[in-house]
């Protein structure tokens, strides 16, 4: 049985469905940050310091003094670049002193941190890096491939590239999780219970925008599997 039918080139309802579901989670997802965010950006931070301060005396504190850190553009663009060894913190978190401001740089700086001190899977979610850009950059187009011209083989190897994204994205999970963790603890010991309390719920919001994107990733596999994964045979 050729593998393109129903809607179009191996697109169903069932798809649609999928999309619709990631859809929903995802804007969901990052409605909730943004709204988390918005509300603690209001609120100044006790201990003292811009973001950028904050994450630096963190950075000391965890044995990472040679981190540099910079702006980058954007809202919520905040990140860690291991290549050149730098928080890059938007404009808001690197000079702003509310509670959401610091809560996210210190949210990187433990990441810088995880770095520095080698935690395991902060490595091995380093190591998945090359393999996962070349996974999600090729499986639409190793699919798509395999789909018009009922290729089994190219599908299954696209199933599996996409595979390699899920694993990528339930890896990062924890790793996401610890860098939170190591944030919060910094500011319940250096500021105060308010502080604590706004990063606490400032990271965890966007804990679940990483959980909303496993999910639906994950939803997406099971559907790739049922759809044409026993169809080797046919």
């Amino acid at each position: 049985m050729p593998l393109y039918y129903g809607f179009g080139y191996g697109m169903d309802m069932g798809y649609l469905l999928v999309a619709l579901v990631a859809l929903v989670i995802g804007g969901a997802a990052q409605a909730y940050i943004r709204s988390t965010y918005s509300k603690w950006s209001k609120v100044p931070a006790n201990v003292p310091g811009t973001g950028a301060d904050v994450a630096r005396r963190m950075l000391a504190e965890g044995g990472a003094s040679a981190v540099g850190i910079a702006r980058t553009p954007g809202s919520l663009t905040d990140h860690y670049d291991p290549r050149d060894n730098s928080l890059h913190l938007s404009d808001d978190n690197y000079r702003g002193a509310s509670v959401a401001s610091v809560a996210v740089a210190c949210h990187e700086a433990g990441h810088a941190i995880q770095a520095a001190q080698g935690f395991s899977l902060y490595r091995l979610r380093t190591a998945l890096v090359p393999a996962v850009n070349i996974a999600q950059q090729g499986w639409v187009v190793v699919l798509v491939l395999g789909v018009m011209l009922n290729a089994f083989g190219l599908v299954r190897l696209a199933i599996v590239l996409f595979a390699v994204s899920v694993v990528f994205q339930l890896v990062t999970l924890p790793v996401e999780i610890d860098a939170s963790r190591r944030a919060v603890a910094y500011l319940s010991a250096q500021g105060s219970g308010l502080d604590e309390k706004g990063a606490r719920s400032v990271l965890t919001a966007a804990a679940l925008t990483y959980v909303a994107a496993a999910l639906t990733s994950i939803i997406q596999l099971v559907y790739l599997l049922g759809r044409y994964g026993g169809r080797g045979d046919e």
